[in-house]
């Protein structure tokens, strides 16, 4: 009965890492240098949004990341981009728009989860 307890806490304290990590947090100017390496991951990048453009009755927005190391656009489908001057954690898939001479063009964020910190 003490090793099943021991057993059963171990697999519920390997699952809870497990889902922990689902989301790295990456710099900016490591998802620009080494784009192939993220590709179709989910990751996240704190920062402060430097511009932000919402259109009414447009079914996305745009804003920029700036953390310090970069700055990257993040397209978002939920609700108003957030102000310019706001801290956010951003998570969600690393995209481009396309590949030129080796060189990503058109690099973004599709956001699927959104915090406001502060």
């Amino acid at each position: 009965m003490h090793n099943a307890l021991r057993l059963g806490a171990l697999g519920i304290l390997s699952v809870l890492l497990v889902t922990g990590c689902g989301a790295r947090g990456v710099r900016i100017a490591q998802l620009q240098s080494d784009f192939d390496k993220y590709d179709d991951k989910t990751i996240s990048v704190s920062g402060v949004v430097t511009d932000s453009w919402g259109i009414p009755f447009v079914p996305f927005q745009l804003y920029k990341v700036d953390d310090g190391s970069g700055e990257i656009t993040v397209l978002s489908k939920s609700g108003r981009a957030p102000s310019k001057g706001v801290r956010v954690r951003v998570k969600g898939k690393i995209n481009e728009v396309g590949n030129v001479g080796g060189r990503s063009i058109g690099l973004h964020i599709q956001e699927d989860d959104r915090k406001v910190t502060s």
